[in-house]
């Protein structure tokens, strides 16, 4: 089959060449569909379900919302994970998924068993988050006042009604979150002394009021042949209108609600708070895209409506984008294009310099844009992102691989004696064919060693198998191309005379390399004993790697996740958050581009916070800017190292993406989380305390933090069921009395196409202090007034602030970062460490691990299993090339003599282990035994023309020294610009690039010495020719 597509390519190639020329052409035109990000989305199938319980304490809604909900999900089809968070107010539940569960199957199945649950009443409906991932927030930006004469109310009400529906219109949208400022409300303050006064009671004002406020429909009546809607209309649109509803007649004269209240335009309860710039309050939209689009689309769409928004700004409003997503997508994207192109320069340069020549040069360079538009090609068929991972693993220098062979023995052919005589492209076809089985098979060998990386699953799975999949989809194009194409434009463009000589530097190389193979081949045992020595240091070097998932990825920006003692009120908080703005601002005005807070929770609780935790959000200028340090790590500890002398406050850095994907994956913010899980508080609080001190004390842990699941101080208004009995009241209607003290919703009022809440409170006055919440008058059926104080006990408590459960259990977490040392020696000490100090009463207590080291954990437990498989596929094509068990082995000892210089480099260049290293020795693997096979094949072809063992092994290295040579070189040099890249992203391609790089190293010197005495050694007797089927 081989022969004939070589054959057809010849006779064809003109046609070959115009058919390549209009498939580069469809892919230009395609290109621009190809959906561009920063980097994969890594977060799984997750539906969040939101139940707000207003006035319930976290325990409560534990109780009765929380377990009610899990209950009914427990045991969904293609349930992966469930977790919950119960706070004052609100239950969040998270339900994960199987990968590839349908995320709309999922909401639906989640809506059918929701809708199950038993819940109180007075409990909203369950609603779900949106459909995003930890990656679908995509732009921040903030809606201000631009005079002090406008109000956040005002803002907030210009962004619910004017900025959020035009925003949600966008496709690709999700939603538009709201965080911060203060909603408009229509209160209606009852007074109960008024009541008292006017001996009206509390029922009877909201009664009426409710009784009032609405519409009615009186169905229709005939007249004639016109038919009338019938439509009565009460509701209330004004506040003189509500003032004038009337509450009670005494002596004929009506009481009103202006009598017994105080009518007003208020604010409801905040949720949240947003400070930015170090110039007080703001509110903050949130832009979340839909799954499965592309952030780069959706981000562009969003701006352009948010600039026909700001063109029409009222005077007294002003906006500002904060973060934008495709800044980093841009940035990204630039790594790998100057990765790609710096690394294209390179492959091609030392295909010049090793070919002599310049036409042969283009044929072999020409591999690289067709392969890519095979990849390009690829991606859009199977929904592959261009991004950092997908496209920053191409190495030109392998796409090229077989067309450098072809074109460099090619080359050696035509400059034999007579080669000018003969049929052009007959003998490019026999050139071919001779070289076409070690190269096809060691094309074959790199593609396939990529096929298991497509078994990794979980994060690790998605983070490399669009990397796998891309470079297998360049590598299949190179192998196309090097059956038609090149050898189509090689019978096109190759002169038809070759100089017999070789380019200055081969003939160099040859210089030094013949008496080098000489000497190796005397001193044989020598030589083996230096490898045997050479590994030994290795798999020291190996032992000493340190391990961690992926390197930390530069987003450029930094989060500060702070946390104050619970109880801190939302205006203290903002104003701590407000100095800690003016503070970054002032000592790093170069680094630093903007600075926003955000603490509390937004309008759909989407990232469900209390006042006492903010998220301290830092944008960064470009690196050619800063003065006061010179990478992202620095500056935090610069950052650091500024805000450490302020007591009263807890935190941690991450990064904006980093955060929310941890967060969504495990829970968890930090690389590092100890979740002890129990039914007790106190021991789970008891216990998470040793565990904290275990952890100060081990190198590398910083940013320690305990869930802070304890301490919310609580007023407990805890009724007398002897004492309502006494004086025949209803708990219900005192509680009515209790809900006041917030707000209970009377309705709605209209203001055209705008609604807001109609609520009651009672007066500040009687919200200052418990004492005035315990001289509140209740009012019983025969008339007796009777206060607070003498039906309830009044009392401030401690009680849970937030309750964590996994799987339907009590959790506590302890969480950290590790800095200065790799995550997975860090655990294995932490672990050795608790086991032995920290002991639990009773088996429904335990520990588990999350954050970071889980996905290494499971990582490494994939690729304990991809690694062989890779390499006994690799065993069986060699088996199937040579049939020959001897020579597949010899070829073999490539794989671990790569792996020599691939521990090396990392050792070097202190890298720990990671999942991005592994990938690159199993890249590694396939170009170790590429250059391995060209050696054999060729002392193969020597010895059965009847040459002898030694004088083959040298006349094969001498031969083939410049195809290997070129092959390494091209492989190696096109890692560089990625090994040694500053860029945004580059961290997670430094040691895949680092590991080929060294490996090539390795590979190419000892394939050209060390696996020459190993065949001589170990060489069959007899050789048979290779089969060119």
């Amino acid at each position: 089959m081989i022969d004939a597509i070589l054959k057809l390519s010849l006779r064809y190639r003109i046609f070959v060449v115009l058919g390549m020329l209009v498939f580069a052409a469809f892919s230009l035109w395609m290109l621009p569909s190809l959906t561009i990000d920063a980097f994969p989305d890594t977060t799984p199938v997750q539906v969040q379900i939101n139940t707000y319980a207003i006035g319930l304490a976290a325990e409560e809604v534990e109780r009765q919302v929380t377990f009610p909900i899990e209950q009914e999900i427990n045991g969904m089809p293609k349930l992966n994970q469930l977790r919950s968070l119960s706070k004052f107010g609100l239950s969040q539940v998270t339900v994960t998924f199987e990968d590839g569960t349908n995320i709309y199957f999922a909401r639906q199945q989640v809506t059918e068993r929701i809708n199950n649950a038993i819940l109180p009443a007075g409990v909203v409906k369950p609603t779900l988050g949106p459909v995003a991932t930890g990656l679908g927030e995509v732009l921040h930006f903030m809606v201000q006042p631009a005079s002090p004469e406008t109000s956040l109310t005002d803002v907030r009400t210009f962004f619910d009604w004017v900025v959020k529906p035009s925003l949600r219109k966008v496709p690709g949208v999700a939603e538009i979150n709201a965080w911060g400022g203060e909603k408009k409300q229509y209160q209606i303050r009852i007074d109960p002394d008024r009541l008292i006064s006017y001996d009206i009671s509390f029922e009877q004002v909201v009664d009426a009021i409710k009784a009032t406020n609405m519409n009615a429909g009186g169905s229709n009546i005939n007249r004639g042949t016109e038919t009338l809607i019938v439509q009565g209309i009460a509701r209330t649109t004004t506040l003189d209108e509500i003032r004038n509803i009337v509450v009670g007649i005494k002596k004929d004269i009506p009481i009103q609600v202006s009598d017994v209240a105080v009518v007003m335009i208020g604010n409801d309860s905040r949720l949240g708070a947003i400070s930015y710039m170090g110039k007080g309050e703001s509110v903050m939209g949130l832009g979340f895209m839909l799954i499965g689009e592309s952030s780069n689309a959706v981000t562009h769409r969003l701006k352009d409506k948010y600039e026909t928004i700001k063109a029409s700004l009222p005077k007294d409003i002003k906006m500002d984008i904060a973060y934008d997503r495709t800044e980093l997508v841009d940035k990204v994207i630039g790594t790998v294009r100057g990765n790609l192109f710096e690394g294209g320069l390179l492959v091609v340069a030392i295909l010049f310099i090793f070919l002599g020549n310049l036409r042969a040069g283009i044929v072999v360079a020409t591999a690289i844009p067709f392969s890519m538009f095979f990849a390009f090609n690829g991606m859009m068929a199977f929904g592959i992102a261009g991004s950092l991972l997908s496209l920053g693993a191409i190495d030109f220098g392998m796409v090229v691989d077989s067309s450098v062979v072809l074109v460099e023995h090619l080359m050696s052919r035509m400059g034999e004696e007579g080669a000018e005589k003969r049929n052009r492209l007959e003998l490019i076809y026999e050139a071919a064919m001779e070289v076409r089985m070690p190269t096809l098979f060691g094309e074959l060998i790199i593609i396939i060693v990529y096929l298991p990386i497509l078994t990794l699953e979980g994060v690790e799975g998605k983070l490399f198998r669009p990397m796998a999949l891309t470079v297998v989809f360049a590598l299949v194009g190179s192998l196309i191309l090097s059956l038609t194409l090149i050898p189509a434009l090689a019978s096109l463009l190759l002169p038809k005379k070759m100089s017999h000589s070789d380019p200055i530097v081969v003939r160099i190389a040859v210089w030094i390399y013949k008496p080098l193979l000489k000497m190796v081949l005397r001193f044989r045992i020598a030589a083996i004993l230096m490898v045997v020595c050479v590994s030994l240091v290795a798999v020291m070097m190996a032992r000493s790697l340190g391990s961690e998932f992926i390197p930390k990825l530069s987003e450029g920006a930094i989060v500060i996740n702070i946390f104050r003692p619970v109880g801190t009120s939302i205006q203290e908080a903002v104003r701590y958050n407000t100095k800690l703005e003016k503070m970054v601002l002032a000592a790093f005005p170069d680094e630093v581009k903007r600075v926003w807070s955000r603490l509390g929770s937004p309008e759909v609780a989407t990232d469900p916070m209390g006042p006492e935790e903010t998220d301290f959000f830092i944008t960064l200028n470009p690196r050619e800017k800063w003065t006061k340090a010179k990478t992202q790590e620095e500056l935090i500890g610069l950052v650091d190292g500024l805000i450490k002398p302020l007591i009263g406050q807890e935190y941690s850095f991450t990064q904006p993406i980093e955060q929310r994907v941890n967060e969504m994956i495990s829970g968890v913010r930090a690389d590092v989380a100890v979740k002890i899980f129990g039914d007790d508080f106190e021991v789970l609080k008891k216990k998470a305390e040793q565990v904290e001190q275990i952890l100060k004390n081990i190198q590398g842990a910083e940013d320690i933090l305990v869930e802070p699941v304890s301490g919310q101080p609580v007023l407990q208004i805890k009724l007398k069921q002897e004492q309502l009995a006494i004086h025949g009241l209803a708990a219900k209607n005192v509680l009515q009395h209790i809900e006041t003290l917030g707000s209970q919703p009377l309705g709605e009022i209209l203001e055209g196409e705008q609604r807001f809440p109609l609520v009651a409170k009672f007066p500040d006055n009687l919200r200052s202090r418990p004492e005035a919440v315990g001289a509140l008058i209740v009012t019983s059926a025969s008339g007796e007034k009777i206060p607070l104080a003498g039906i309830a006990d009044i009392q401030e408590i401690r009680g849970p602030s937030r309750i964590s459960r996994e799987w339907g259990q009590r959790r506590i977490t302890i969480q950290c970062n590790v800095r200065n040392r790799d995550v997975g020696s860090f655990v294995n000490e932490a672990q050795k460490q608790i086991k032995s100090k920290v002991s639990f009463p009773t088996s429904r207590y335990r520990v588990e691990w999350g954050g970071q080291f889980e996905q290494l954990a499971a990582a490494k437990s994939r690729l304990a299993v991809i690694v062989p498989i890779s390499l006994l596929m690799i065993i069986f094509l060699l088996y199937l090339t040579y049939r020959n068990m001897t020579d597949t082995l010899i070829v073999f000892t490539s794989v671990p003599l790569a792996c020599i210089g691939g521990v090396a480099a990392l050792w070097f260049r202190q890298m720990p282990f990671s999942i991005s290293a592994a990938v690159g020795f199993i890249a590694l693997f396939g170009l170790g035994v590429l250059n391995g096979m060209l050696l054999v094949t060729f002392i193969r072809q020597l010895r059965a023309e009847g040459m002898a063992l030694l004088l083959a092994i040298e006349n094969a290295g001498i031969t083939r020294l410049r195809a290997v040579l070129m092959t390494a070189l091209v492989a190696g040099f096109g890692f560089i610009p990625m090994a040694f890249s500053e860029g945004v992203g580059a961290e997670v391609q430094r040691p895949l690039a680092s590991v080929v790089i060294g490996g090539v190293i390795s590979s190419s010197a000892l394939t050209l010495f060390i696996l020459p005495v190993i065949y001589s050694f170990f060489a069959p007797k007899k050789v048979p020719p290779l089969e060119t089927k």
